[in-house]
């Protein structure tokens, strides 16, 4: 379900006026409230759904509405109405719009609706929206700006310059200056119109005693959460991507990058530089040297290493193989 305190719902507005020009099937008429994964879509939500090949499975769900190919009708039968398109994921986030928004700042500095506990110390230049929520003995720190909605626990400490959206925040968790928390992640849709940015309409949660470097970026799910687990460690200029579940007791090192939809479970170790690619699982006690480029899931408990990273005593033996190579090729060009 899209968080209501950081998102507000436009409509009802009927499937029809969605895509007035669209080829639709079943109930043009019925209204749409909402938006929704469709795995998770209910009787008011519009959804898209891609299927491809093998792997095409009959939707469960039954949304208000469904985009899906022509091709693919067939496998969402429990849909009030179907928007037939080749390109669904394109034509859902150009229609996402207009069913639901982001909410925004207002216009005075510290919105009359913010709670602010006792002992909260707000700094010069900063910013709170509409529903915020600041616990006992926080300090938000000079410039730094909190969304509408957000939630920040008790004695966490907020730098200078930090922007903090769509967040639900822990207690005990230090958010250094320049940190940016629940911006849009990177995902674009194309279609016969040219590209479109989807829209993520999920949150950040980070729970108690984290701590957050300077100028981190950590994006907001699509529709689920980006979660940080209790007492994780990250340095600074690391990014962490939509929808990405990093465990408790992580340490991650100065510039490491966390493609979307990630799993980092408990007690994992990232050196410097470490890029892990997208919808990979590194499992608990795992590390991962610096520089290390992960395009595979870790075990638990193993070392990896390299580009691309495998495991570290095989990376170092193939290494070392390789240095014997190109030093005996120069020896006999000699």
């Amino acid at each position: 379900m899209i968080d209501p305190r950081f998102y507000e719902a436009l409509g009802p507005v009927t499937v029809r006026a969605l895509s007035p020009s669209g080829e639709i099937g079943g109930d043009a008429e019925r209204e749409v409230t909402g938006l929704a994964a469709a795995e998770f879509a209910g009787p008011g939500d519009l959804c898209y759904y891609e299927a491809k090949g093998k792997s095409a499975t009959v939707l469960a769900a039954a949304p208000a509405a469904c985009i899906i190919q022509p091709a693919m009708a067939h496998l969402a039968p429990n849909a009030a109405a179907l928007i037939l398109s080749e390109r669904p994921r394109a034509l859902f986030a150009r229609l996402a719009a207009s069913v639901i928004r982001p909410r925004t700042l207002g216009a005075t500095a510290i919105d009359p609706s913010a709670r602010l506990e006792d002992g909260v110390t707000v700094a010069a230049g900063a910013v709170i929206g509409a529903g915020a929520h600041i616990g006992a003995g926080a300090s938000i720190g000079a410039g730094a700006v909190i969304g509408p909605g957000v939630a920040i626990g008790r004695r966490t400490r907020i730098g200078a310059r930090a922007s903090i959206f769509f967040a639900l925040i822990g207690d005990d968790v230090n958010i250094l200056a320049g940190a940016v928390i629940g911006e849009q992640g990177f995902g674009v849709a194309g279609d016969a119109s040219g590209l479109v940015d989807v829209p993520h309409l999920g949150r950040v949660i980070l729970q108690d005693r984290v701590t957050v470097g300077a100028n981190c970026c950590i994006d907001r799910g699509v529709f689920k959460d980006t979660v940080i687990g209790e007492d994780t460690k990250i340095d600074n200029l690391c990014h962490i991507a939509h929808n990405c579940e990093i465990g408790r007791g992580v340490l991650i090192a100065g510039f490491a990058g966390i493609s979307g939809s990630t799993v980092v479970e408990d007690g994992v170790t990232m050196g410097g530089q470490v890029g892990i690619a997208d919808h990979r699982r590194i499992g608990k006690g795992a590390t991962l040297a610096g520089a290390a480029a992960v395009f595979q899931d870790v075990p638990a408990g193993e070392v990896w290493g390299g580009f691309p990273a495998k495991p570290l005593r095989k990376w170092l033996r193939e290494t070392a193989w390789l240095s014997r190579k190109a030093a005996g090729a120069r020896d006999e060009s000699k």
